[in-house]
């Protein structure tokens, strides 16, 4: 059962007491980045913010994997980051956009325990 199918049922249980919906976890996502893991060592190596621990093979092959590594960075309102990553075992499949949809889709499920742990505690203190 899909999200949209599981919010459906609880909607036509008629089960209204104060829970989470999957806008209001789309309602706080203010921002969405996106990047490989071969991006992030570019990045940090044109920044001068490598510590340089690696310990890569002479003729690079081993940097291969890191551009099939995708990483999603969401930043909620409050400023809070959650990510998520997808990474591809056959090169051949690589496809970023499908990549960037896995990546997102993890960092987003991270997002869940945050609100409804927010949710509980307002209803506690309401108490």
């Amino acid at each position: 059962m899909n999200e949209q199918q599981q919010e459906a049922e609880i909607q036509a249980k008629n089960l209204n007491a104060p829970r989470l919906t999957p806008s209001a976890i789309d309602s706080v996502i203010a921002s969405e980045h996106y990047f490989t893991a071969a991006d992030g060592r570019t990045g940090a190596l044109s920044n001068d913010t490598y510590v340089g621990h690696e310990k890569p093979q002479p003729d690079d092959t081993d940097l291969q994997p890191l551009r099939l590594l995708t990483f999603c960075v969401l930043v909620l309102e409050n400023g809070f980051t959650v990510t998520g990553e997808s990474a591809c075992a056959s090169p051949e499949n690589f496809d970023a956009e499908i990549g960037r949809k896995i990546a997102y889709e993890n960092a987003r499920q991270k997002i869940w325990p945050l609100e409804g742990y927010l949710l509980k505690q307002a209803l506690h203190t309401a108490k």
